[in-house]
């Protein structure tokens, strides 16, 4: 997985994440979307219509004193953690 910032402030973030699909993204989006001080959480994947573009651009958009990067570290890292659940308690079934 490659990430390239595409764009930074205070309260946004836009990010290419290369080589993930709809699956992938639509579980980081719900994620965010979870997390406490995210306002937005949203993506774009759409080839044809944005000249080529292949790779997800994620963007997320925080409010308060949260920086978008530390709100996606604590996406990705529940994402890890529910996924972490689930093989634990699939392999115990």
């Amino acid at each position: 997985m490659e990430l390239r910032v595409i764009e930074k402030s205070d309260t946004e973030l836009q990010i290419e994440i290369g080589g993930e699909d709809h699956t992938f993204m639509n579980v980081l989006k719900g994620s965010l979307l979870e997390t406490e001080g995210v306002a937005a959480a949203t993506y774009d994947l759409n080839p044809e219509q944005s000249g080529g573009q292949t790779d997800p651009i994620l963007t997320v958009k925080t409010e308060g004193n949260v920086d978008p990067i530390d709100a996606l570290e604590a996406g990705a890292q529940n994402v890890k953690d529910k996924t972490s659940a689930f093989r634990e308690a699939f392999t115990s079934a």
